[in-house]
C-alpha cells in the first residue's frame, strides 16, 4: 500500500493502518476485499498539486485490489464479483481464467531483395560508424574534451505561466558560492536582438524571458560555474521573485484562447484547401452525426543524448559552436542575430546528434545561443549540456489538439462529407506551428470524406512552445480520421475494417484529395497495403482470438485494430560535396545531419555507385569514402534535417556531384587506358589527375522538379494490443506493418 502511495503522488509517511488492522487474521474473501478497498478510499489523500487525483486514488486502491484478488481463490461467492471503485457486479458462476499475455509465439524473418543495377546503392551494407558507437567512441558533442578555462551552464527558468520578473537571487549554499555570474538578457551585445529560435517566413522566440516570463519554462537566465554539477545545482538553488501586477491572467488552453481571440496565423501558402461542396455531401447523407469530439494531449522527446552545445569564442568577433542539432544552418543564423554579428563571423560543427525525432530543431538553437552569448561575454569557452528534467520542461512537445466535427455517410458506410473544427495549442511562439493545419489535414485525407471542410484555430498561449515532434501533425491527423472512422462503424453497428476499406481512395478520389503528390495510378499501393493485412485468413482468427480472451479474461483485455497510412512527403532543395584527395580516399560533404537514422551510409553508397565509371570495384571505392561532419561555413544552403526526405536529396546531390566529377576525369581515365591496353587503377588516375591540375572537387546544389515537389508514402499496419483494465497498464503483443518504400537505398539500415 506503502508503494502504491508513494508513486501516485500520496506522502510516503501515510499508512493506512485502518486497512492494515482490518485485514489481519480475515480470509481474502468477496466481502473482505470489498471492505478493504472501500476503508482504503476514505485513507488516501493526494499530495497538494498532483495532477488528476481522482485517477491516482482509483490506481492506488486498483493495486490494493489487485494484489488481494490474486489471494482469492474464489470471488464468485456471494454469486457478485466486486469491482474496485467498490461497485458490485454479477458475475457468471463459472470460473473466469486470466490468460497469461507473454509467452507469445514470436515468428520473425527478414528477406533481403536486390540486384546489382546501382551496386552498391541498395546492398544492405553495415550502417556507418556502427562500430564506434557501440563501443562507446563515437564522438559526441558532450564527449569533446572541455577546451581550456571552460565553463559550464545551467538555464534558470520561470514556474509561472505570465509574471514580471523582479529579481533572481540564490538561496545560501555551496554551489551559490561557486557561481560565476548570471547571464541574461541585459548580457546581449549591443546590436544583437533576445531572440533564441527562429525559422524563415514563421517567426521567432525569444532566448530570455525580459521583462515578463510567458510561460513557466521559459529561461530566465543562465548560471555559469566552473564545472556542469555545480551549474546544475546552482541552478535548484535560484529563487525568482514575480510580480502579476498589471498583467491578465495566462491563457493555457485551447477554450482560454478561443475567448480571448489569442491565434497565430498560417500563411496562405501552408493553409490547406478544402476539398468539394460540404453542404452538398451532407444533403447526400442518409445519416449523421453532428457533435463528435476529439482531444489529444501533448507528448514529449527522449532522445538518448539531451541539449547540449560547446561554444569556443575565435578573434575578430568570431565563435565556433559544437551543436547537437538538426539545423546547423538555422542555428548559425540565429546566433550570429543574437550576438548582432555576420554570419560568416558563427561556424556550427555538427558531427552526430544522439537523437531527434524534431527535438533537436528550434529547441535546440536556445542552448546554442545561451553558450554564445555566455562565450562572447566571458570571452571564454562555455558548455551546456541540460539535465533530463530541464531538457524536459522547456521541449514543448507535441501539438494538444481539440477536435469537434460533424460527419455524414450513407447506411453501407460510404461517408459524404467532414466538417472539422480543429484546434491546435502552439504555445508562445509560432515555432513550425504554423506547419501543423496543412499536416494534419493531410494527414486526415487518407480517406475519401466525400466533401472535407474545416475552421483551424493555431491558439497562442502562455506555455512552452509546442514544435515539430516525428510525424508533426500526422500522427494527430491520423488520430483523428481513426475516431471518426470508429465512430461511423459504431453508429452503423458496422464491421470498423470494413468502413475503412470503403472509403479508402480510389486513383480518382486520390487526385481531387492531392492533386499532383497523387502521382500515378501504379505507386498508389495502399489499398493493396491493407487488404494484404487486414482481410488475410490470419487476421480473421487473431480477431476471433482476441474476443475468445475477452470472454475468459476478467482483468484483462485485449484489442486488435488495422490502421493505414498516407504520409505526404515534400523535397527541398539540398547541397551535396564530393572531393578526391590525393591518395584516392574521397571526403563527402552533405546538408543533411547523421541522426543515427543512417544518413551518410547511404550517402557513402551513392558516392561509391556515382564513381563506379570511373572505378569498377565498388566495394573497394566504398572503402574509400568519408562523410565528413556538417559544417556551415564548408557548405552552405544545408537546410535542416527532418521531413523523412534528407536521405534521398542528399543522395541525389552527391550522385550530381560525382556526375561532374566523371566528366572531368573520364578523358584522362581513356587516356591512361589507351596507353596501358589495361583497365586503369584508381590510384593512377588520381595522381595523373592531380598531374594535370584537374579540379578534384565538385559541388551540387539539387532542387526538385517543380511537377515532383511531392508524393505520397503508403503503409497500414495491424496492431494487438493487452490493456489491465485495474491500472491502465498497456502491453503491445505485436505488430505487424507493411511499407510502400520503393526501392530501398539500404534494407538493413531501413529495416
Amino acid at each position: 500500500i506503502c508503494l502504491a502511495f508513494g508513486a501516485y503522488g500520496v506522502d510516503h509517511a501515510t499508512r493506512a493502518r485502518k486497512v492494515e488492522e482490518f485485514l489481519k487474521g480475515k480470509p481474502a474473501s468477496a466481502p473482505v476485499i470489498l471492505e478493504a478497498v472501500q476503508l482504503l478510499k476514505d485513507v488516501i489523500s493526494p499530495s497538494e498539486g498532483t495532477t488528476h487525483p481522482e485517477y491516482r486514488v482509483s490506481l492506488a486502491v486498483s493495486f490494493l485490489f489487485s494484489f488481494l484478488s490474486s489471494l482469492s481463490s474464489n470471488l464468485n461467492e456471494p454469486a457478485k464479483s466486486i469491482a474496485p471503485n467498490g461497485s458490485c457486479a454479477k458475475s457468471s458462476p463459472e470460473k473466469h481464467d486470466e490468460v497469461a499475455s507473454d509467452g507469445l509465439p514470436i515468428r520473425s524473418r527478414q528477406e533481403l531483395v536486390f540486384n546489382d543495377e546501382y551496386e552498391p546503392v541498395g546492398k544492405p551494407i553495415t550502417k556507418a560508424g556502427a562500430e564506434l558507437q557501440a563501443s562507446g567512441e563515437a564522438v559526441y558533442v558532450d564527449d569533446i574534451p572541455a577546451p581550456k578555462d571552460c565553463l559550464y551552464g545551467a538555464f534558470i527558468y520561470s514556474t509561472h505561466p505570465h509574471a514580471h520578473i523582479k529579481g533572481v537571487n540564490f538561496k545560501s549554499s555551496l554551489a551559490s558560492q561557486k557561481v560565476i555570474t548570471v547571464i541574461s538578457a541585459k548580457d546581449i551585445p549591443a546590436g544583437g536582438r533576445n531572440v533564441g529560435s527562429a525559422f524563415p517566413m514563421l517567426g521567432d522566440e525569444a532566448l530570455f524571458g525580459d521583462p515578463v516570463s510567458e510561460f513557466a519554462g521559459q529561461n530566465i537566465g543562465i548560471v555559469i560555474a566552473e564545472t556542469q554539477k555545480y551549474a546544475y545545482m546552482a541552478a535548484k538553488q535560484a529563487v525568482i521573485d514575480y510580480s502579476t501586477e498589471n498583467l491578465e491572467p495566462p491563457i493555457l488552453t485551447i477554450e482560454d484562447a478561443i475567448q480571448h481571440n489569442s491565434y497565430f496565423q498560417t500563411p496562405p501558402f501552408l493553409a490547406p484547401r478544402p476539398v468539394g461542396d460540404i453542404d452538398q455531401g451532407m444533403s447526400q447523407a442518409d445519416h449523421k452525426i453532428l457533435s463528435g469530439e476529439v482531444k489529444l494531449e501533448s507528448q514529449y522527446y527522449f532522445y538518448m543524448e539531451t541539449q547540449t552545445a560547446l561554444a569556443i569564442p575565435d578573434e575578430d568577433n568570431c565563435i565556433t559552436i559544437y551543436s547537437s542539432t538538426q539545423l546547423p544552418e538555422i542555428t548559425q543564423n540565429v546566433v550570429a542575430d543574437c550576438l548582432g554579428i555576420p554570419y560568416h563571423n558563427v561556424r556550427i560543427i555538427t558531427r552526430r546528434v544522439g537523437g531527434g525525432f524534431g527535438g533537436k530543431g528550434l529547441k535546440g538553437t536556445h542552448v546554442a545561443c545561451a553558450c554564445a552569448v555566455a562565450a562572447f561575454k566571458l570571452q571564454r569557452p562555455v558548455r551546456m549540456y541540460l539535465d533530463r528534467k530541464t531538457d524536459m520542461i522547456m521541449a514543448g512537445g507535441r501539438h494538444p489538439m481539440k477536435v469537434k466535427y460533424s460527419v455524414g455517410f450513407k447506411s453501407d458506410g460510404t461517408l459524404t462529407a467532414l466538417l472539422v473544427d480543429l484546434g491546435i495549442n502552439a504555445g508562445i511562439s509560432p515555432d513550425l506551428s504554423p506547419l501543423m493545419p496543412g499536416h494534419t489535414i493531410s494527414s486526415l485525407k487518407k480517406y475519401n470524406w466525400g466533401a472535407l471542410a474545416f475552421d483551424i484555430k493555431l491558439c497562442k498561449t502562455n506555455v512552452s512552445s509546442k514544435s515539430a515532434v516525428r510525424a508533426p501533425g500526422d500522427v494527430q491527423g491520423s488520430f483523428i480520421a481513426e475516431a471518426i472512422i470508429e465512430h461511423v462503424a459504431s453508429a452503423l453497428g458496422a464491421d470498423t475494417n470494413a468502413v475503412r476499406r470503403k472509403n479508402l481512395h480510389s486513383v480518382e478520389s486520390l487526385r481531387t484529395f492531392y492533386g499532383d503528390a497523387a502521382g500515378d495510378a501504379p505507386t498508389y499501393s495502399l489499398i493493396d497495403i491493407f487488404d494484404k493485412l487486414a482481410s488475410s485468413p490470419e487476421y480473421r482468427s487473431r480477431a476471433e482470438a482476441v474476443e475468445r480472451f475477452n470472454g475468459g479474461s476478467r482483468w484483462k483485455k485485449r484489442g486488435i485494430s488495422c490502421v493505414p497510412i498516407t504520409y505526404e512527403v515534400t523535397l527541398r532543395p539540398t547541397p551535396g560535396k564530393v572531393s578526391i584527395l590525393n591518395d584516392g580516399s574521397i571526403a563527402v560533404e552533405v546538408g543533411g545531419v547523421e541522426l543515427g537514422q543512417g544518413l551518410y551510409t547511404k550517402v557513402k553508397q551513392m558516392t561509391a555507385f556515382g564513381l563506379r565509371e570511373l572505378c569498377p570495384d565498388a566495394d573497394g571505392l566504398l572503402d574509400k569514402v568519408r562523410v565528413i561532419q556538417a559544417d556551415t561555413l564548408s557548405l552552405i544552403q544545408g537546410s535542416f534535417t527532418g521531413g523523412s526526405t534528407t536521405s534521398e536529396s542528399s543522395c541525389e546531390a552527391v550522385r550530381q556531384s560525382c556526375a561532374v566529377l566523371v566528366e572531368r576525369l573520364k578523358p584522362i581515365k581513356e587516356g591512361l587506358e589507351a596507353k596501358s591496353g589495361a583497365a586503369a587503377p584508381w590510384s593512377a588516375l588520381i595522381a595523373q589527375a592531380k598531374m594535370a591540375s584537374v579540379n578534384l572537387s565538385a559541388h551540387a546544389y539539387w532542387k526538385p522538379d517543380p511537377a515532383f515537389v511531392k508524393y505520397i508514402n503508403y503503409g497500414a499496419a495491424v496492431s494487438e494490443v493487452e490493456i489491465d483494465v485495474l491500472t491502465g497498464a498497456t502491453t503491445i503483443l505485436r505488430s505487424d506493418l507493411v511499407y510502400d518504400c520503393g526501392q530501398s537505398l539500404n534494407p538493413a539500415v531501413d529495416l
